[in-house]
């Protein structure tokens, strides 16, 4: 698991060394950050595609899946909210505020990005074992990218690593998913532990998928990855509709992901000012991923 953070934020950190003046050069690395995404997102896709177990006990799935994610989504949506009257947050000046409609082509597009993936997976005959890898060596490449843009924006270290905003947002997640949980395990009368188990995946849809698996067999380790992932598809709808008003909720909503997958859009839609909020509420839920999931899993057994 720390092997894996320092991964994470090795890229982060070099390209925080890197002092760019060049407005020309800054401007070819924000166009490369934007492109990366819509790879990253197909790469995705066809890691859906190569999800294992979806074929039997489909229907379980679904209903843990869809019960689970309303019952989650409901609770940390009706709290963030709070964060952004309470903690208002302003978002980069820079960042022009597009019309509604142009907001929501552009999550769309993010999301016919992700369905292409998918599509592709599914119909051509092509190995998908290289997804993962390919999928990490250009996430690093974006946080590289990303590092850069954090050097350059006027940001201290000490704004970016003490951020009373992200540490928030990161309890606030963790107290109404738990809450969430119950709500599930009342709802589809399934043991609490399991379910408070499945409420602390906090968007990371591969590794929840894994550990619930594990435990407790492919139909809760498909629907933990499918409630994860459909977590991470909603929120990018919702961050560039949402960031200018609601950027804690936004944020908030991105879960685990916001320190990676999501960080790129946050930092487009929002500006860079959003990210380091972004990476300490997704550090510290990342972080309690598998502290929180195995302990659950401890006392369901």
């Amino acid at each position: 698991m720390f092997t894996g953070m320092i991964f994470i934020f090795a890229p982060l950190v070099v390209g925080y060394l890197f002092s760019i003046s060049n407005e020309k050069t800054l401007d070819t690395i924000n166009r490369a950050t934007s492109s990366l995404i819509y790879v990253i997102l197909g790469l995705m896709g066809l890691s859906l595609a190569a999800l294992d177990n979806l074929g039997s006990n489909l229907q379980t799935i679904l209903l843990y899946t869809a019960t689970f994610f309303v019952c989650l989504s409901a609770c940390n949506l009706l709290a963030l909210p709070l964060i952004d009257k309470a903690l208002p947050l302003q978002t980069d000046s820079s960042q022009k505020k597009l019309p509604l409609s142009s907001m929501a082509l552009e999550s769309a597009k993010l999301i016919l990005v992700v369905g292409t993936g998918l599509i592709v997976g599914l119909l051509l005959p092509i190995g998908l074992s290289w997804v993962d890898t390919a999928s990490e060596w250009i996430l690093f490449a974006l946080l590289f990218f990303i590092g850069i843009q954090l050097r350059n924006s006027g940001l201290t270290l000490r704004q970016i690593l003490l951020n009373k905003h992200g540490m928030v947002i990161a309890a606030t997640i963790i107290v109404t998913s738990m809450l969430g949980g119950v709500i599930a395990a009342y709802l589809l009368d399934i043991p609490l532990f399991r379910a408070l188990a499945m409420s602390s995946g906090f968007g990371w849809y591969s590794l929840a998928g894994i550990l619930m698996g594990d435990a407790f067999g492919p139909v809760y380790g498909g629907a933990s990855f499918m409630l994860e992932l459909l977590r991470e598809l909603v929120a990018l709808v919702v961050i560039p509709m949402l960031i200018r008003s609601y950027p804690c909720t936004s944020i908030g909503y991105a879960g685990a992901t916001a320190m990676d997958f999501t960080l790129p859009v946050i930092q487009t839609t929002g500006g860079v000012r959003c990210v380091p909020i972004a990476i300490v509420s997704g550090f510290i839920l990342s972080l309690l991923v598998p502290v929180l999931m195995l302990f659950f899993v401890s006392l369901a057994n």
